[in-house]
């Protein structure tokens, strides 16, 4: 199995445990972030999952 899908099949695994297939379901956290600066702008971002001391976050 390549990284990348393994790395698709962890989130994928993460996404179903936290939309509630486990369990009550957990709200997802999202952030946007649009830079600007001399030098050109600069926009990230991501997504993020936390239920007690387990969280995931994965950023763009």
């Amino acid at each position: 199995m390549t990284p990348i899908r393994l790395t698709l099949a962890l989130a994928l695994t993460a996404l179903i445990s936290g939309c509630g297939a486990d369990g009550e379901p957990v709200q997802p956290t999202v952030a946007a972030n649009v830079g600007v600066s001399g030098s050109g702008t600069h926009v990230s971002g991501g997504v993020g999952l936390g239920k007690g001391p387990f969280n995931l976050w994965l950023g763009f």
